[in-house]
């Protein structure tokens, strides 16, 4: 199972994704608990412009492990640009006007201030970080 994980996320970085699709997929099939598949699952539907699919398997994802960063790190992403995405063209001279705050997502909304916000981080270093998490779960 670890070699499917890890060689998903290495089709996921050369940006094949069916292949990578293929592999969560033959993951999450084979065990309908691993978080870490789904988000596999999600960041393919993100790079697919699939927002509200990427969005469910996220969640999906904390539903059954609450503690899976990845998953939390995609979603303050994609509210991240929604809001983006949401603010018309021109509307610059708006921004300084207050804005809604976002609702809260229940699956998460326990955990958004103890996450920090996502932050660029090396390709080997989210190797070592996906090998660390598949080691800790035995």
């Amino acid at each position: 199972m670890i070699e499917r994980l890890l060689a998903g996320e290495a089709a996921l970085d050369r940006d094949e994704l069916d292949a990578a699709e293929r592999l969560f997929s033959q993951i999450a099939t084979a065990d309908p608990r691993n978080a870490i598949a789904l988000v596999g699952l999600a960041r393919i539907a993100v790079r697919q412009g699939d927002r509200h699919g990427a969005r469910a398997l996220a969640v999906r994802a904390l539903s059954i492990d609450p503690d899976e960063a990845a998953a939390t790190r995609l979603l303050a992403e994609l509210d991240r640009t929604a809001a983006v995405v949401a603010q018309p063209a021109g509307a610059s001279d708006l921004a300084a006007a207050p804005q809604p705050a976002p609702t809260p997502n229940p699956a998460t909304a326990r955990n958004t201030a103890q996450v920090p916000a996502p932050s660029p981080r090396p390709a080997k270093a989210g190797w070592r970080a996906l090998l660390d998490r598949l080691l800790r779960r035995g």
